[in-house]
């Protein structure tokens, strides 16, 4: 029962603060605590990472591990892009739209065949990676960075997958239009 509120709450809060996803802020120092903070910088990425999760669980099978290890590959690919200076576009909103559908795939208890749920999962994960890598601080060590991240990253995806094993698929789908509110409110700025 303490898990069931843990995760109303969590939601509710997601959908009231969901502005401070657009400032990624408090993260500091260099090399691996600052990759491993970044990830939990931002409300947007801290939702999609556990939604990732969650949304495998409720695939199933194979899905439990694959799609997050989709998106993790992707996003070093994304994290790569950014770091190294390149542009590309829509970031936020890429991201803000990763919580969104990621949310109404949880909701609807939408089943994608394996390939492409891993694809989808890796588009999204692109715009995190390059957020990530962008925002890198200039003295860092890409390398300890970038495994900072992706530490963090996996275990925000065990995270929503535990939780999307252990809660009732009734709650699971309110958490997930919780998580749609919580992307549409992203989007549209606020």
């Amino acid at each position: 029962m303490k898990t069931k509120s843990w995760i109303v709450s969590i939601t509710v809060m997601a959908g009231l603060f969901a502005a401070e996803a657009q400032a990624h802020v408090g993260v500091h120092g260099v090399g691996l605590a600052a990759g491993m903070m970044h990830p939990f910088s931002g409300l947007d990425h801290l939702l999609a990472m556990i939604a990732v999760g969650a949304w495998a669980a409720q695939q199933g099978g194979r899905a439990r591990w694959a799609v997050p290890l989709a998106f993790v590959a992707m996003m070093v690919a994304g994290g790569a892009w950014g770091g190294l200076g390149n542009w590309l576009p829509g970031i936020e909103s890429g991201i803000a739209a990763s919580v969104l559908v990621l949310g109404l795939l949880i909701a609807f208890s939408a089943r994608l065949p394996l390939a492409a749920g891993m694809a989808l999962a890796g588009a999204f994960a692109l715009f995190h990676g390059y957020a990530h890598g962008a925002e890198m601080p200039a003295i860092a060590n890409a390398w300890l960075y970038a495994l900072g991240f992706v530490l963090s990253t996996a275990l925000l995806h065990a995270a929503g997958l535990g939780a999307g094993l252990a809660i009732k698929a009734g709650l699971m789908r309110l958490g997930g239009a919780g998580l749609a509110f919580a992307g549409m409110w992203m989007l549209a700025g606020f």
